[in-house]
């Protein structure tokens, strides 16, 4: 692998353990030579596992859209910049632009980011590594669903394996550089998502 796109908060958390590990991620993903791609913003824990990643000697691309810029205050030290139009244009370009996916503790959008690149994952649109950082356990709740959803029948067992969770950064991307695809059969093309 040579980028990972994260999907994370632009708020700290109730804990410093959160940015704390934003930050081990980042050095990991430096030391391993992996490129972070992510929102491109400087707050939160988004810009702590940017500014890890930059202070460890790492590249770091941010993706922006354009009505954004300003909220999110958009960090000025990163290798490379891209501003885009939507919030749509954003997933679609740190998909392109990325080899796997890893979602550390956040709200809502950051949800919504990951499961949009999880569904096209069950649609067969990428065959990307899916990586979940359980930081503090945050996303326990989340893995009972996955559960749920597989016991009710409304997720296959094969696409519940799609998500790796683990609570350690090294060991979550070892798990990523060995993930094997999950076959899925589909009839979109990219162009129709």
């Amino acid at each position: 692998m040579k980028s990972l796109a994260v999907f994370c908060g632009s708020k700290c958390g109730a804990s410093d353990v959160y940015l704390e590990e934003a930050k081990l991620l980042g050095k990991e993903l430096a030391q391993r030579g992996i490129t972070l791609v992510y929102g491109g913003a400087s707050l939160g824990i988004m810009g702590a596992v940017a500014d890890s990643v930059l202070e460890s000697g790492g590249k770091v691309i941010g993706v922006m859209p354009n009505f954004l810029d300003t909220k999110e205050r958009t960090h000025k030290g990163l290798t490379e910049l891209h501003i885009v139009e939507s919030m749509h244009e954003r997933k679609a370009k740190m998909a392109e632009l990325s080899d796997g996916f890893i979602a550390l503790p956040g709200g809502p959008g950051t949800l919504e980011e990951f499961f949009e690149i999880f569904t096209w994952g069950q649609l067969g649109l990428h065959h990307k590594p899916l990586g979940i950082l359980n930081t503090n356990y945050y996303y326990n709740p989340l893995v009972a669903l996955f559960h749920h959803m597989t016991d009710a029948q409304f997720m296959d067992e094969k696409f519940r394996s799609m998500a790796i969770v683990d609570t350690e950064p090294g060991r979550l991307i070892d798990q990523m550089e060995n993930f094997q695809p999950v076959t899925a059969n589909t009839y979109l093309t990219d162009d129709q998502t």
